[in-house]
């Protein structure tokens, strides 16, 4: 059987008795455990260690996010010349994420009036500053476009590599048969770096044990307790989207079985939950939607890395409606049916703006400027960010997923025969890989 492991003899006899999600789940459980251990023996060392182990897993994401974003957006643009009926299902897949976001930061909007996450906090709110990096509509639509391409890789401007993967990729397009070998070299390029980043990948449980052990040993619960409102708000927002908005819409209008919906795409779900990283987890997410759920593979390679830019329903519709009536309360400024509307637009319309990274404080700026409240207000709320950014990115890979599905199964681009088989091992193959033409388009 193949197996999910180190290239070691040890490590591989491990790794084919545990599967990849329980190898996640146990770093979880040892990480956490010895984030408890760090913080209640004050041992220094083992929590300096842990910080260490989770900044290098992550860093080393966040190493491959420039060339995987451009590369894939090319290859997914130019992969539309193979796909019936393209726009179509452009137009289909930017109306669900729409839609979905949508509903997502209603349900936000609406446990925020229903705890009043703000009422009765008692931190003070003296001597915070406002984020040096602050959204602001004209910084988001300016900030597509790059004055510079170098620096929008080197400054990780996500947003601008994929406006000029999208542009590079429909000139390509346009050009036809001249453009096949910056093509076959984008390809190249993008089978390249994912299979770097299965090496990464492979690393999660103990990157997993680091990252969770850091949040633990810095934060423990002290600074959940005054902000214990929001913080459930957040989680239960995110659950109610992961754990029935979801179920409900693959079960209603995908005519998917949510059960089996979750069990294959499980490893990206809880892979992002672990790295906070919806752009990190991308080819998981890829890897998951074609050969689990059985989406057809041309479409999906241009969704799900869109998703994976675009499409942030922890993040951008949960997150900043809480966080915005959270800082109103705070501040004692009164929102109207007005404010509320506009959240609602600023997170359906500005989702981009986050962009696939860890965090959301572009986000949340961007709508607390928009509605005019104290960016100050961000100060609160960056000290527990990163338990907080577990379940949105969760929620934002989970949404990346659910929408090819819904899609593909509309459009009759889902192999029935490998979305109903028992889940298949995850190997290091790339999902983009082409396949033999003798083969059928999706297998």
């Amino acid at each position: 059987m193949p197996s999910f492991g180190m290239p070691f003899f040890g490590a591989n006899i491990i790794v084919k008795r545990f599967s990849f999600s329980l190898q996640l789940l146990l770093g979880l459980v040892v990480g956490a455990l010895l984030g408890f251990a760090a913080r209640i023996w004050d041992l220094a060392w083992l929590g300096s260690t842990l910080t260490e182990v989770g900044a290098i897993f992550v860093q080393l994401l966040k190493l491959a996010v420039p060339p995987l974003v451009f590369t894939a957006v090319v290859v997914s643009v130019a992969n539309l010349r193979n796909v019936n009926g393209a726009a179509r299902l452009a137009s289909k897949t930017l109306l669900w994420f729409l839609a979905t976001g949508l509903i997502a930061v209603i349900i936000g909007l609406g446990l925020g009036l229903i705890l009043n996450p703000g009422q009765g906090v008692t931190l003070s709110t003296e001597g915070v500053k406002a984020p040096e990096h602050v959204g602001s509509w004209v910084d988001f639509l300016t900030g597509i476009i790059p004055t510079n391409i170098v620096t929008a890789f080197t400054e990780l401007n996500v947003l601008q590599i994929v406006f000029l993967g999208v542009v590079l990729g429909a000139a390509a397009l346009a050009i036809g048969e001249k453009a096949e070998p910056f093509l076959t070299f984008s390809r190249s390029i993008l089978e390249l770096v994912q299979k770097a980043l299965w090496w990464v990948i492979r690393l999660a449980p103990i990157g997993t044990a680091g990252l969770i052990g850091k949040s633990v040993t810095n934060y423990g619960w002290d600074l959940l307790a005054p902000l214990a409102k929001f913080s459930l708000g957040v989680y239960v927002g995110c659950f109610i989207v992961l754990l029935a908005v979801y179920p409900t819409l693959l079960a209603l209008v995908g005519k998917v079985n949510p059960i089996t919906f979750f069990r294959n795409a499980w490893p990206a779900i809880e892979l992002a939950f672990v790295s906070r990283s919806s752009v990190g987890t991308l080819p998981l997410t890829q890897k998951v939607t074609i050969d689990r759920l059985g989406v057809d593979r041309d479409y999906a390679s241009f969704a799900v890395p869109f998703g994976a830019t675009t499409k942030m329903d922890g993040c951008a519709s949960v997150y900043p409606a809480l966080a915005a009536i959270f800082v109103a309360q705070v501040f004692n400024i009164p929102l109207g049916i007005g404010e509320y509307l506009l959240i609602a637009f600023v997170s359906v319309v500005g989702s981009a703006a986050t962009a696939g990274l860890t965090g959301a404080t572009v986000m949340l700026t961007l709508t607390l400027s928009t509605l005019g409240l104290p960016l100050e207000g961000v100060g609160l709320l960056l000290a527990i960010d990163p338990i907080l950014d577990m379940i949105r990115t969760a929620t934002n890979v989970a949404g990346q997923i659910v929408v090819p599905v819904l899609v593909a199964r509309g459009e009759n681009r889902i192999d029935e025969a490998v979305l109903n088989a028992p889940p298949q091992p995850l190997d290091e193959s790339p999902a983009t890989a082409p396949r033999p033409t003798a083969e059928p388009a999706v297998a």
